[in-house]
């Protein structure tokens, strides 16, 4: 497979949940330059009235002084890597199983194919999960 695997910082923020909360926050990376490629939002059942925002890319020092100063952070526990191709039937899956036969365990996948190409997301527990991952992946 023709794939570009490259590992990621994913940075979260706590978000209030009511309308405009969100729109704030990623118009302030906006206005800092960002072209995030991936954003996920989600309420915190265990903390009514909050969510939390996931977003990457994070690049260059006045993004990430937007980013910090809207309340980002770069996740300590959250290991991600991005992988990109040309989109086949059952990609997803191929990417999956070879994952789980080195033996490692992901935390999320998330998965959207655009026209002709395929983007995904796989968060890992580990920076040696995602090491192994990017390797294993990119030898496809």
């Amino acid at each position: 497979m023709d794939l570009l695997v490259e590992k990621e910082d994913v940075w979260a923020a706590s978000v209030e949940d009511k309308p405009g909360a969100l729109a704030a926050k990623l118009s302030a990376l906006s206005d800092a330059g960002a072209d995030l490629g991936f954003i996920i939002v989600r309420r915190s059942p265990e903390k009514p009235g909050t969510g939390v925002a996931f977003v990457t890319p994070v690049r260059g020092d006045r993004e990430v002084q937007a980013a910090t100063a809207a309340g980002f952070a770069v996740t300590t526990t959250l290991h991600s890597v991005c992988v990109e191709g040309p989109d086949e039937k059952g990609v997803a899956a191929k990417l999956a199983r070879a994952i789980a036969d080195a033996g490692i365990n992901m935390r999320g996948f998330s998965a959207a194919a655009l026209g002709t190409k395929f983007v995904v997301h796989i968060g890992l527990d580990s920076s040696g999960d995602q090491e192994a991952v990017v390797k294993l992946l990119s030898a496809l």
